[in-house]
């Protein structure tokens, strides 16, 4: 009998578990909002890297964990039922700010990226694979799914230890999304970029400790039966829709595949990129899914709470195992490259995107540079963490509106997810060119961003340039 993939889970349950009781007491891990999974990733990051191996255990597992929990978080997310998009004009208006935002980080990161990456090969690291600037946008603009996924084909390619490095990029951009996001909080408490009263919720009880209270009048309901149980439990339910979808996703995925083969080595290529993006198509079957429930009539048998649940397991293994699957060996061969690229995205995360934010978004200013900053260092849940941690229930409509967004995002982002390979390419192709097709794609994203935003903020676009964040 195979006991493999119960030893991975109970070890990562372990890991959560603890993590959970040192949130609830040690005051320095309240005081700084240190999310379990990261917790729970650090101490597998050592167990899988100096223990482990003397038991016969490899973490290869869990970059397999990474990959498809990250695809059916999405699954999760996009299920949920959102109600009607708005049609009228302020609705439209939020839309372009959001997706302006949010494909600003897409351009920012990807092109500074590269531009690292080509400074340090004509300076210090002449054998430096070109590939390695992309780390930034997958590790922190898309996640560890996504960085883990299209990194481990590069290794294919010639990039020894790809995979262990785009989920080093993934952690550190959590661990600057968590300390990032906290720092960004108490300075808007402090220089009253946000009313105190709508911060209270960081002082309560719950978020410090990660419990809610013992009494159950004061907990808060995380979902609703949708079925009856004596014929298929709820829970039961949402996670056979949500494997079934994935398995949607895979079947298109795999018919799109054999039909690029047909084409010759460049279409096997492409077919082989498309599985690192693999959220992509999970994202718009979850979609599909949706709407011929919707057509069908049985769209009220979704029940939020409950995909939320889902979606908030997901995440929370996903974190842990990314950071858990890291090789510290591998990336000690890396660590400058990586130093360097690191600092870049804090630069572009934590001073140009509250910057650019505070003047592009015309109401709720700060609640949504929280979430483009979320996910511009981690994922959505990310974004929707530091949100409820000043927007508790969601009143304001930020979340709302960012979800949105998700859609016009994705295929607006596709041609860029789609020009990660180009820089590997270039090596394995000897066609520096290729390399120089990533930059200007780059550049273009950047360039049609910082337009949009020239016209979206207008009089507020330079106002008081000196002022990391604007408020009137």
């Amino acid at each position: 009998m195979n006991w493999n993939f119960f030893y991975h889970i109970g070890i990562i349950s372990i890991a959560l578990l603890f993590s959970a009781l040192l949130r609830a007491r040690v005051g320095f891990l309240q005081r700084f909002l240190i999310p379990a999974p990261i917790m729970a990733g650090l101490l597998l990051l050592v167990f899988y890297n100096y223990v482990a191996p003397l038991w016969g255990l490899r973490s290869d597992f869990l970059g397999d964990i990474v990959y498809h929990l990250l695809n059916i978080s999405f699954i999760a997310m996009l299920l949920r039922v959102t109600g009607k998009r708005p049609s009228d004009v302020r609705g439209t208006h939020i839309l372009a700010q959001n997706v302006t935002a949010v494909m600003a980080q897409y351009g920012l990161q990807c092109f500074f990226g590269l531009v690292a990456t080509f400074a340090m090969i004509v300076t210090f690291a002449p054998d430096l694979f070109p590939a390695i600037g992309f780390t930034l946008p997958l590790g922190f603009e898309l996640g560890p799914g996504q960085a883990y996924s299209i990194a481990l084909g590069w290794e294919k390619m010639g990039f020894r230890g790809a995979s262990s490095v785009g989920l080093t990029m993934a952690a550190i951009g959590f661990l600057i999304g968590s300390f990032g996001g906290v720092i960004l909080i108490n300075q808007g408490l402090k220089r009253g970029w946000i009313a105190v009263d709508q911060a209270a919720r960081i002082n309560a009880k719950s978020v410090r400790t990660g419990f809610f209270s013992r009494h159950e009048s004061e907990r808060p309901v995380g979902s609703y039966l949708s079925t009856d149980g004596e014929s298929l439990d709820t829970l039961s339910y949402h996670i056979a829709l949500v494997m079934a979808t994935y398995l949607l996703s895979w079947a298109l995925l795999s018919a799109l595949s054999v039909a690029l083969n047909l084409i010759g080595p460049l279409g096997a290529d492409l077919a082989e990129s498309l599985w690192g993006i693999n959220f992509i198509f999970s994202a718009f079957c979850a979609l599909l899914v949706k709407l011929l429930m919707r057509k069908a009539g049985v769209e009220t048998t979704l029940d939020n709470g409950t995909l939320n649940r889902i979606n908030g397991f997901s995440v929370d293994v996903t974190v842990a195992s990314s950071l858990g699957a890291i090789s510290l060996v591998t990336v000690q061969g890396y660590w400058l490259p990586i130093l360097i690229l690191t600092l870049t995205g804090m630069v572009i995360t934590l001073f140009i995107l509250p910057w650019y934010c505070s003047r592009l978004y015309s109401d709720h200013q700060f609640f949504r540079m929280l979430v483009i900053y979320g996910t511009a260092t981690g994922t959505l849940p990310t974004g929707l963490a530091l949100l409820r941690v000043v927007d508790a229930e969601f009143e304001t409509p930020v979340a709302t509106d960012y979800l949105y967004s998700v859609g016009i995002v994705f295929i607006l982002a596709i041609p860029i997810i789609l020009s990660v390979n180009l820089p590997a390419y270039s090596v394995t192709h000897n066609n520096p060119a290729l390399f120089g097709l990533a930059v200007a794609i780059s550049a273009f994203y950047m360039l049609g961003s910082f337009v949009a935003y020239l016209i979206i903020a207008r009089k507020r676009a330079f106002a008081k340039k000196g002022s990391l964040f604007y408020t009137e």
